[in-house]
Order: C-alpha cells, then structure tokens, then sequence
C-alpha cells in the first residue's frame, strides 16, 4: 500500500514538472511552431500551448512588420535614358491570415508554410539582407519602364508599381508586402533641379502674365468704379439740392405758420397772465385777511389758555406750599421730640458714666497710693542696701590699697595709661588729610606724626609728677630686668600710709643684703 502511494505520488510530480516544462506562451509578434508527433506543426502566436519535451519542437518566427531599405546602389536609367539614383523603405511582414473563426486550424495558412520553409529562427537581420536584393532588382526593373518627369511627378505611382511587381516574388517567399514608400530622386546630370528651374521660369512667367492682367483689370474696374461712383455723386448732389430748396421753402412756410400761432400765443398768455395776476392779487387778500382773523382768534385762545393755566399754576402752588408747610412742622415737632428724647437718654448715660469713673478713679487711686508706697518702701531698701554695699566697697578698698600700696597705685595708673593715649590721639580722628613735608634735618615727616601722642603722652606724665609727686617711669622701670637684678631702681614720691620703709629705703636695703 505504501509503495503504491509512493509511486502514485511520483507519477503525480512527473506529470507535474512535465506540464510544466511543456509550457509554452507566444508573444503577438512572434510565432511559435510545435512540431515533431504532428502532421501539421503546430502554430502558436499571441497564446500559450503544450511542447512535449524530448518528443517535440519549438521554433520561431518573427511576425511583426520589418523595414527594408531598398537603394539602387547607382544610376540606373530611365525610360527616356537619364540616369537616376533612387531611395525606397518598404515595409514587410509574413503573409498570414487569421481564421474567421477565431481559433487556431489544424491545416496551416500558405504564407507561413513559405515563410516557415524560408526564414525560421531567423532574426530580423538575416530577414532583411534576404530580401534586399529582390526587392532592389523589382525596383531597377520598374525605373527602366517609367520616364523622369513622371518619375517626379507621380512618386506614388511609382511605389505602387514597384510594390506589385515585387509582391509576386515575395508572394513565393510567404511575405507580403504592406506598403512601399519613394524617400529620395536624385539623377546623374542634375536635370530634376534643371526641370524645376525650367518649371519654375514657366510659373514665374504665367504668375507675371496673370499679375499683369490682373493690374489691367483693376486699373480698368478702378476707371469703371471712379466714373459710376462721379455719376452716383453728381446725381445725388442735384438731388441734395433739389430737396434742401424743397426743404427751404417748407421751413419758411412752417415758420410763418408758426410766427403767426406764437404771436396769437403771446397775446393769449398775456391775457390770461392779467387774469391770473388778478386772481392772484384777489386771493392773496383774502388769504390776509383770514390770515389775520385766524390769528386774532388764535391769541383770544392762547390768552384764555393762559389764564386757566396760571389760575391753575397758583393754586397748585398754594396747595403745594400749604402742604409743605405743614409737614415742614410736623418734621420739626417730631425732630425736636426725638432730640429732647436723646438729649434725656443722653445724660442719663452720662450720669451713669460720670459715676463708674468717680469709682474707677478712686480704685485707681487707690491703687495708686499702695502703688507709690510700696515704691517708696523699695527705694529706700535699695537705697539702704546700696549705701551699706558702697560703704562696704569703699572699706575693702581702702584696706586693699592699704594692703598693697604701690602696688595699687600702680596698676590704677597703668590701666589709665591706654585711656590717656586714647584721648590724646582723638583729635587725629578729625583730620581728613594729612600732607608730610621733609624738614631737611635727618628727621622724616612721617616718624614726626608717628611721635605725636608717645610725646603727648611723655609730657602728661611729667605734669602728673609735678602734680603729685608720683614718676610713672620709674615706677615703670621697676619692673625691668635691671631694676630686678643689678637692684638699679630709685622711686620717689611714693609713701605708703603704713609707715614702712620707702622705694629708697628698699632699694638701699636691697644694696647691703
């Protein structure tokens, strides 16, 4: 069963890739013949068939139309023994007739049987160097029998004539030819060019025979036109005149006519122009005195008018004044109702207002009292307090300065010294700009300004000396290393309250140990 399913299917792809390989399609300009298990080839163009591969044939045959350039390659003679050199383009094509039916027939058509025998699998090229030669010996033969003026004349003629002649023996080769067209004529001698000069003298002297003629008939129809036209102008003048005196003689009678009808016009408006001024004059009074009469009675009416609106007018104001009088006291008896109402209420509040601040003054008095005695308790206290500290201070200083004596005085005068310089150098703080000029001596402006206050400040230790005895410098000094060490030390002015011994004393006691 499976070998029967595997064969099926390899003779199922056999046929397959057979039909596939016998496939065949012709273009519309091309023929394919089937042959080889047929009698009859079988022709294919424009459509697709069946090629059996191995057992059948495929060949081509071109069936589009195909150009051949027929020259005859030299001066070949005329009827009339002129030499001329002549170039043709026919047009050809394989002679094949489509079934009326539409479908393919198994016996094949007499042109492609030719053409099968003769140009298989040629190609365009080969087809063309088959037929020139026929075709151009057609053509010498045809250029033989016809003269060169006619040959010029008539080139269509000559296309046909070489046509039929060469479709005899193209006929034999399966091609037909569908058209043949004469490009170009020259001959050996030049007498085509010299057969149009010739023609061309002849046109030439026609054309100037007929100009002139023809100048003659219209200087001859311009005559004919210029008399009728003076016959036609001169009876027309006459005419002219004959009617603009008929025409004269009508406008003078109509003016009469009418000179008569415009005086009896005249005289007729005049009078009906008194007539109507008359009328006029007489309506115009009328309209006057009605005029004035319609204004009497209009001012009559205006005055009664004016009197009913003004007796109205009056008691309206009356009314109105009387109204607004009376509520004008109304408005005031009420005002003063409701300010004597809140001038009541008024002092009544303040009454009460007058009594809570009678009672909150007194509280705040009160207050007040306990308040400054109070104080007065505490400042006393803290005067009290701060009497017995100062008094206290005071003590423990004394004993202090007791204590240490020179020591003291000492170190209150050295922590005044930055205090004196600072005030001696205050009134520098108010100098904006300060110009140095060298005094020439050795000495520099500068260290002149930088020793203003240690120089201020030198003298005002000299002014405390001599104010109390007290050298600030030796006592200074008494610090140093050799004041400490070679005991090189004399202060004077300083006693201590104690009774003991003086700087001097020490000093000279300092000497002996």
């Amino acid at each position: 069963m499976k070998l029967e399913l595997i064969l099926s299917a390899a003779i199922i792809v056999f046929v397959l890739v057979i039909c596939i390989l016998s496939y065949v399609k012709a273009p519309p300009d091309m023929a394919y013949i089937i042959s080889g298990l047929r009698k009859n080839p079988k022709v294919l163009i424009g459509r697709a068939g069946l090629k059996i591969p191995f057992l059948e044939r495929k060949d081509e045959l071109i069936m589009r139309q195909i150009s051949v350039d027929i020259k005859t390659n030299g001066y070949v003679p005329t009827k009339d023994f002129i030499g001329v050199n002549i170039d043709a383009i026919a047009k050809i094509s394989v002679d094949y007739e489509k079934p009326l039916d539409g479908k393919s027939s198994r016996e094949l058509s007499p042109g492609i049987a030719l053409a099968m025998k003769n140009f298989l699998n040629m190609d365009e090229k080969h087809i063309i160097q088959a037929l020139t030669d026929s075709l151009q010996g057609n053509m010498r033969e045809i250029i033989g029998t016809v003269e060169l003026k006619e040959l010029c004349t008539n080139r269509k003629k000559f296309g046909d004539e070489v046509q039929s002649k060469a479709q005899l023996d193209m006929s034999a080769l399966g091609i037909k030819i569908v058209s043949c067209n004469i490009q170009r004529i020259e001959d050996e001698r030049g007498l085509i060019t010299a057969l149009g000069q010739d023609n061309m003298s002849q046109i030439q002297k026609e054309a100037s025979i007929a100009k002139a003629l023809a100048d003659r008939d219209v200087a001859i129809a311009e005559a004919e036109a210029k008399r009728e036209a003076n016959d036609a102008q001169v009876k027309s003048n006459t005419e002219i005149a004959i009617k603009q005196n008929e025409l004269a003689i009508k406008q003078a009678e109509l003016k009469k006519a009418s000179d008569t009808k415009k005086a009896e016009s005249d005289a007729a408006y005049s009078i009906m122009q008194q007539e109507q001024r008359k009328t006029i004059e007489i309506t115009t009074s009328n309209a006057n005195i009605a005029k004035q009469e319609r204004e009497i009675e209009l001012k009559e009416k205006e005055a009664l008018v004016k009197e009913k609106e003004l007796d109205a007018t009056v008691k309206r104001q009356a009314d109105a004044e009387r109204y607004k009088v009376q509520q004008e006291s109304d408005a005031s008896l009420y005002q003063r109702q409701k300010q004597a109402e809140a001038k009541k209420y008024e002092e009544t509040q303040e009454a009460e207002a007058r009594k809570i601040q009678a009672e909150a003054a007194k509280y705040t008095r009160e207050q007040e009292a306990a308040g400054i005695a109070a104080v007065g308790r505490a400042e006393a206290e803290a005067i009290q307090a701060k009497g017995i500290a100062e008094a206290e201070a005071l003590e423990k200083k004394a004993e202090a300065m007791k204590k240490y004596g020179q020591a003291a005085m000492m170190e209150m005068i050295v922590k005044a010294l930055p205090e004196m310089a600072r005030e001696i150098a205050e009134p520098l703080k108010a100098i904006d700009k300060v110009t140095i000029i060298d005094g020439g001596e050795g000495n520099s402006g500068v260290s002149q300004m930088g020793g203003y206050v240690p120089a201020i400040l030198a003298k005002t230790m000299e002014s405390v000396k001599e104010a109390t005895g007290i050298d600030l410098g030796e006592i200074m000094r008494a610090n140093t290393y050799d004041a400490k060490v070679n005991r090189n030390l004399n202060v004077t002015g300083v006693v201590p309250d104690d009774g003991s011994k003086t700087a001097e004393n020490e000093a000279a006691a300092g000497k002996q140990d």
